[in-house]
């Protein structure tokens, strides 16, 4: 097992992308901090894990404040006496037409998905830093490469998200620490099953491999990422989306 000991967090880590995430690191070798805007949550997630005979523990924190991840981190790191792994899969969308956004609606998604993920990242990486060593993985999206009618906020936080990105793995690289993102495009989760058949058929004609994807294509691609495999990658940003963006 490639990551055998390793303490990993992932945030949005009890549900969804972020929960298959866990069951990837986890079977190779990882020990899970689950990260949930609510300990419940959370608990649950890390209970079915423990179940299993995986350590994991869950931690609260909303991703937007700055105390609040701050207060994590320090808690997996007392826990665990470190952290290794960090997975920024916590995130929200918002979807309006431009035009019709709300002032809040903008701020809400940036204050997540953009502000979190540097909250998150600024918060482990002194104790990275200090063990030189460390694996950032950011969740982005297609979207945030190439837009998407009605996602103004979304695309925006997630086009961030890759600036981050690249500055941040030139910031801790001498320290070898490495920080990548992957770009999920068409993925089947619960937000993409609320869409209409019209709009699925029509992101399904646009992808040349014809078919959705599914949560355990990304958390394959997060798991290489967060890997020894990956020691010489950082500052990338790998398109999971069947060949929708080229």
């Amino acid at each position: 097992m490639k990551l055998e000991g390793k303490v990993a967090i992932v945030t949005g880590g009890a549900r969804g992308i972020g929960l298959c995430i866990c069951e990837a690191l986890a079977q190779e070798g990882a020990r899970l901090a689950v990260v949930d805007i609510l300990q419940e949550t959370a608990e649950e997630a890390a209970e079915g894990f423990r179940a299993r005979g995986i350590e994991s523990q869950a931690f609260a924190a909303d991703v937007a404040n700055v105390e609040d991840v701050g207060r994590m981190v320090s808690e997996v790191v007392e826990a665990f006496s470190g952290v290794d792994i960090l997975v920024n899969n916590a995130g929200i969308t918002r979807d309006n037409l431009l035009i019709r956004m709300k002032e809040s609606e903008w701020d809400l998604v940036l204050a997540v998905n953009l502000k979190g993920t540097f909250n998150c990242i600024k918060a482990v990486a002194r104790p990275m830093m200090k063990a030189r060593s460390g694996k950032i993985v950011n969740i982005a999206s297609v979207v945030g490469v190439m837009g998407n009618a009605g996602q103004a906020n979304y695309s925006a936080s997630k086009a961030g998200v890759i600036g981050l990105t690249k500055t941040a793995a030139k910031e801790l690289a001498a320290r070898n620490i490495t920080v990548n993102a992957v770009a999920p495009g068409y993925i089947q989760t619960d937000m993409t099953e609320k869409l209409s058949a019209e709009a699925r058929d029509a992101f399904l004609t646009a992808i040349p491999l014809r078919r959705p994807g599914t949560p355990d294509d990304v958390a394959r691609v997060v798991c290489f990422l967060a890997g020894p495999d990956s020691a010489y990658v950082t500052g990338q940003t790998i398109n999971i989306d069947g060949g929708l963006v080229m």
